[in-house]
């Protein structure tokens, strides 16, 4: 009995243990969250102030308490600089959501939101209508400015993911027929692009080909209006099968004997984080790697549970993407470079690096 008795203790000790270890680790990854938001905030308040026309900060403050500022300073603070630092920040928000999520569900570690064509289908759109001048519907987008050539990008991304799902349906739903049909169906709309280009003019030329290069030119609360909400709601759905995506992770198999819904969570994820980075794309233009970058960054700091990896990657590629647009401002200014190119500097080598020095992790 003493023995017995004995044994319970120690396993009630053990709990104990395990428990306030778990707590400790949750607390520090809430920590790291927090400062990661600090951080972001800090940062968009010294982008507010550096530009080409810059802001001194005891005028910013007067904004923020109210006090009598320059009404110029107000005016490049509120409708120029706040409405792109926001865009930046839910952009990358958007793009490092979707692939975190993407990289889960195809349980490949180099998906990205454009694995299964999202980018290819929505510069496709765009070209088509800054080149032909017209959407799919027949109407004038020139006339009509850069709200309907957002339409047109948004339209054929969720087209090009469409048909991907279409033909890994008749397959099974295989991950594997998922990337290979997205990989043919990008360089189908890219090999649209190239015609496009080719038969465009000059000043169609110039357009098209600054647009596919990305940036928050189009910055505006009216587009952030749209954005904003659809965002948020498409996070939420997503924190909402957290737990789910980390039994998936373990494999089908696994998930499917604690009762997860496979199928289900794969097609309800796959569809919100396609609107998402559309949705985004579609005024943003391509911005590449912060799906592919954020997400491992995340891992490396906070570790594979999705309720903190997460919120995790969408505060990094939010950092990241805010970080390169004002270097993207501030470089060369007056001149501004695209943002896409500034991601790309960074993004590649990183990418460079998950092939060279993780192969052994990811591809045994």
């Amino acid at each position: 009995m003493m023995e017995k008795s004995l044994h319970h203790n120690d396993l009630g000790a053990s709990e104990l243990q395990m428990e306030s270890i778990y707590r400790g680790r949750s607390l520090r990854k809430l920590l790291l969250l927090i400062l990661l938001l600090v951080l972001l905030i800090i940062t968009a308040g010294a982008a507010i102030t550096k530009g080409s026309a810059p802001v001194p900060l005891q005028e910013l403050w007067a904004m923020i308490t109210g006090a009598s500022a320059d009404e110029m300073n107000v005016y490049i603070v509120r409708e120029v600089r706040l409405p792109r630092i926001l865009m930046s920040v839910v952009t990358g928000i958007s793009l490092a959501a979707a692939g975190t999520i993407m990289q889960a569900l195809l349980r490949n570690p180099l998906a990205d939101p454009f694995t299964l064509g999202v980018s290819s289908g929505a510069a496709f759109g765009a070209a088509l209508a800054i080149v032909a001048g017209t959407s799919v519907f027949g109407m004038n987008l020139v006339d009509s400015g850069p709200w309907l050539i957002a339409f047109n990008a948004f339209l054929f991304g969720c087209l090009a993911v469409g048909v991907v799902y279409g033909i890994a349906r008749m397959k099974n739903s295989s991950t594997t027929v998922l990337l290979l049909a997205g990989v043919a169906i990008g360089q189908l709309f890219s090999a649209g692009v190239s015609a496009l280009k080719y038969f465009s003019n000059n000043d169609a030329l110039k357009d098209l080909i600054i647009w596919l290069m990305g940036g928050f030119w189009g910055s505006g609360w009216h587009v952030l209006e749209i954005l904003l909400p659809l965002s948020a709601l498409a996070l939420l759905v997503l924190m909402k099968y957290a737990w789910d995506l980390n039994a998936l992770i373990s494999g089908e198999e696994v998930a499917l004997t604690l009762g997860v819904k496979v199928k289900h969570i794969r097609w309800v994820c796959l569809v919100t984080v396609t609107l998402l980075a559309s949705t985004t794309i579609a005024f943003t233009g391509i911005i590449g790697f912060i799906g592919l970058v954020a997400p491992h960054i995340s891992r490396m700091m906070i570790g594979t549970d999705y309720r903190y990896l997460l919120p995790c990657s969408c505060l990094i590629g939010a950092l990241l993407l805010l970080v390169s647009d004002t270097v993207a401002r501030l470089l060369l200014t007056p001149i501004e470079i695209p943002v896409g190119i500034v991601t790309s500097f960074f993004g590649a080598p990183f990418f460079i690096y998950l092939l060279v020095k993780k192969r052994r992790e990811y591809w045994t």
